[in-house]
């Protein structure tokens, strides 16, 4: 069942692609079959910048298990970053 939960951010970063890096605008991320991944459903998020076209994409297919110890561990990570630095 597809479930077209998807959420979109703007994105300020750079993201690595077959031909080198760009730079990223957008973020979506969404919940859904996989391509590629051994999964049923996976957390997809897609790094892009449409405006490059399709080769400035990065994307990933993460278990939700594998998407919530990520999200915990990048907040982990940002909540010990000293003062003055974010």
């Amino acid at each position: 069942m597809c479930t077209y939960i998807t959420e979109m951010v703007a994105t300020e970063g750079s993201g690595k692609g077959a031909d080198g890096w760009f730079k990223l605008t957008e973020t979506s991320v969404y919940f859904d079959h996989p391509v590629h991944a051994p999964a049923e459903h996976t957390l997809n998020i897609d790094f892009r910048n449409p405006g490059e076209g399709a080769g400035a994409r990065v994307a990933v297919e993460l278990t939700a298990e594998t998407a919530r110890e990520l999200a915990t561990a990048i907040l982990r990570t940002l909540d010990q970053v000293p003062e003055g630095l974010l």
